[in-house]
């Protein structure tokens, strides 16, 4: 089984699996500026988000701290920060200068400052033919698999889920993992109901006590609101799809773990470390907000497992999509890269997860996504702790 993947070396010692150009927006005001140089400018991508302005200050921070680690993903070979005026806490200067450290080219329009929306269009689209000039002739190189950090994230979930695709992915995870590699997943809402088995999967007792701490957080911040969540899940589409209770879609999503202990627990957006093994992140199950948050920890890569299919794709992070429900494979292929969906006449896992695991090695190797093909750029939102002010 294949150990290894072709990529670009970053100076900071990531490897990226694409070489984009990242239109990265510090403002909602921005936005407009960053889409429009990605549709011109070839290989280049916006992230864009209605954040970055009357934020509070742990909401600005969370802001500030995602859109650094999404600058500081390895499949961005460049990146240009576009705001509008100033933004103390947030600017594209302070989010150019985090990074800046990385040792890849930063570049920051401001608008106000350029004179106005038309100069500083002008000023990006400048910058990003001179980037992609700039880094294109850098070539894919031989990387062992210990570089990777795959993501994995659900949705849409229902009774295949965690009978087929969940388990494909964790084992992925494994494989990855005994390569030396890292894998990364979150969605505290999909945890309760499976405190047991974190109690039983953590590495250490510190480990699972911080995991269920962020549950318990998590819980207690929606019944603040006059909602229980235990009583809410699952979803509408989860029971449409055959799940019964938060109980069993916490387990079938626990599937995507694999089998091997949980190494480390992190808060939403933070990177995590070094040691290889299965690290989980604290995030709400909003697919948007939770892939996101995979993204800015670093990962290259993420498989997106759903039962009655999906469109979501992030921007930066590629994003594939796996499903053992063949009804929604037929009506959504257009955006699904691999069907497990014979698992229920035969294929064991071993030969389903192989599957699985030769998809994302193409896909890290340049292959690219129906999604990418499409330019669907659906996936970015982060989380905010309060109130608009």
């Amino acid at each position: 089984m294949r150990d290894y993947f072709f990529g670009y070396p970053r100076s900071d010692g990531q490897v990226g699996i694409r070489n984009h150009v990242l239109m990265l927006s510090g403002t909602l005001y921005a936005n407009p500026t960053c889409e429009r140089v990605a549709h011109m400018v070839q290989n280049t991508i916006p992230i864009v988000h209605p954040l970055g302005r009357c934020q509070i200050a742990p909401d600005l921070a969370q802001t500030f701290k995602t859109l650094i680690g999404h600058g500081l993903n390895p499949n961005a070979g460049a990146v240009i920060v576009v705001d509008h005026f100033k933004e103390q806490g947030c600017t594209a200067d302070e989010i150019a200068q985090e990074v800046a450290k990385s040792g890849k080219p930063v570049e920051v329009v401001n608008i106000r400052r350029e004179g106005g929306a038309f100069n500083a269009l002008g000023k990006a689209v400048e910058l990003a033919i001179d980037f992609n000039r700039r880094i294109n002739t850098q070539q894919r190189e031989r990387t062992p698999l210990s570089k990777l950090v795959y993501g994995f994230n659900c949705g849409t979930s229902d009774v295949t889920s965690g009978l087929a695709q969940n388990r494909c992915v964790g084992w992925v995870c494994d494989r990855v993992i005994e390569a030396g590699g890292r894998a990364l997943g979150a969605e505290t809402t999909e945890m309760m109901g499976g405190e047991g088995l974190i109690k039983a999967r953590a590495k250490t007792p510190e480990i699972a006590e911080k995991l269920l701490g962020y549950i318990e957080a998590m819980e207690k911040r929606i019944l603040d609101c006059g909602v229980d969540l235990r009583g809410s899940q699952p979803t509408g589409d989860n029971i449409a799809g055959g799940l019964s209770s938060i109980e069993e879609k916490s387990l079938g999503a626990m599937q995507k773990w694999g089998t091997k202990p949980i190494v480390g627990v992190v808060g939403f957006a933070d990177p995590i470390g070094e040691e290889s093994g299965l690290w989980l992140m604290d995030t709400p199950g909003h697919g948007g907000e939770s892939i996101s948050s995979i993204a800015a920890a670093g990962s290259q890569v993420m498989s997106f497992a759903t039962g009655g299919g999906h469109t979501i794709n992030h921007p930066l992070m590629i994003t594939m999509r796996i499903t053992g429900n063949r009804e929604s494979w037929e009506k959504m292929k257009d955006t699904m890269e691999v069907d497990v969906s014979d698992m229920f006449e035969g294929t064991s896992l071993d030969e389903a997860g192989e599957r699985l695991f030769d998809e994302v090695l193409d896909i890290c190797d340049g292959k690219m996504t129906k999604a990418e093909a499409f330019r669907e750029w659906n996936g970015f939102a982060i989380n905010r702790c309060g109130p608009s002010v």
